[in-house]
């Protein structure tokens, strides 16, 4: 239970990073964060692999790399869905 409280603070910290990075908030304001975090953490880490220092299981700089990636592609599709 302990761990999985972890792995959502984390995944919170890796969001918020990466939105800060990116400039852009991401929809449902924590929940949101915490999505593209762990999201991201799982995306940075196929596409780049494990390396770095781990927290909570998950590679921190693959995992914001791939929360960076994320936080850009849905701001994206969000402001073209705004633009309509």
């Amino acid at each position: 239970m302990l761990h999985l409280i972890w792995v959502l603070i984390i995944g919170a910290v890796i969001g918020i990073i990466a939105g800060a990075i990116t400039s852009r908030k991401l929809p449902l304001g924590w929940v949101g964060n915490i999505l593209a975090g762990l999201i991201g953490s799982w995306l940075g880490e196929k596409i780049f692999g494990s390396w770095g220092p781990h927290v909570a299981g998950m590679a921190i700089f693959p995992s914001i790399i791939g929360a960076i990636i994320l936080v850009a592609i849905v701001s994206f599709f969000i402001g073209l869905r705004k633009k309509d």
